[in-house]
């Protein structure tokens, strides 16, 4: 699938979309399809490091209407730095938000690795994996209320994972991840409550998608057959074709990329 830049054309609807973790994999594939949608006419993208986001750099240069952002989402006070900045934005400019897609996410990194065993547990490393996929989601969450308040539809997904199930957990290991994308899991459940009531015309949701050719995969794709190993493209059409049939009442459910609800 190549993602083409439509015409904006004539349309009056000021709309925008904002992906976390923008630089690469998902993120950036949910960049470049946003910026092929002619009724999204404007794309705010978060990275972290610049050296990682060469080319989402490379997209800015030749489209307007990307707008990036550095942002350490494990930090609150650049989180809040951040959507105070894009609220701001988008009240000058008369858009609102239609998608918020967090695709920021940690499986292995350096020494960081997924734990086969008990003997592998490390403190330090356990409060790495909440830290980035479990804690920012809540702190994102916190500081998009004033954005989100007065929007009559938005989804506001985030990446989570299948072996996060605790129901669907038949191998146990991989302690640390499995158990910060559970949290997440249910920082969701509980932030798509409260939204109810605050942000009620907000569609909180989780999303696995499937394992997909990216750099957070790579080290574990032996064993993944051909057709199960998705390619980025295919990845984002798939979320983007469930997030397309969600309804209010979908809110606070888990789902995989083909649509179905996964267990808790």
């Amino acid at each position: 699938m190549e993602y083409v830049t439509k015409s904006m054309g004539s349309s009056t609807t000021q709309t925008a979309a904002l992906v976390l973790g923008a630089n690469r994999g998902i993120g950036l594939g949910f960049v470049k399809r946003f910026l092929a949608d002619d009724t999204v006419s404007w794309v705010y993208g978060t990275y972290r490091d610049r050296d990682s986001a060469e080319e989402l750099f490379g997209l800015a240069e030749h489209e307007p209407r990307l707008r990036l952002l550095a942002l350490d989402i494990t930090e609150e006070s650049q989180i809040e730095v951040c959507l105070l900045t894009i609220g701001q934005e988008l009240k000058e400019s008369g858009r609102s938000l239609t998608h918020v897609i967090n695709c920021v996410g940690l499986l292995h990194q350096g020494d960081l690795q997924p734990e086969k065993s008990l003997r592998q547990i490390d403190a330090a490393n356990l409060l790495t994996y909440f830290q980035v996929n479990s804690i920012a989601s809540i702190l994102l969450a916190k500081h998009l209320v004033p954005l989100l308040k007065q929007t009559d539809r938005v989804i506001f997904a985030t990446l989570s994972a299948k072996v996060g199930s605790i129901g669907d957990n038949q191998l146990g290991g991989w302690y640390g991840y499995r158990a910060s994308k559970a949290a997440l899991n249910m920082f969701m459940k509980s932030i798509a409550l409260e939204y109810r009531r605050s942000c009620k015309g907000t569609i909180v949701v989780v999303l696995h998608p499937g394992t997909t050719d990216t750099r957070l995969s790579q080290p574990f794709q032996r064993n993944v057959a051909p057709e199960k190993l998705f390619s980025v493209d295919r990845c984002v059409e798939q979320l983007s074709q469930v997030m397309a049939g969600l309804t209010i009442g979908d809110s606070g459910e888990f789902f995989s990329w083909d649509g179905t609800r996964l267990p808790w």
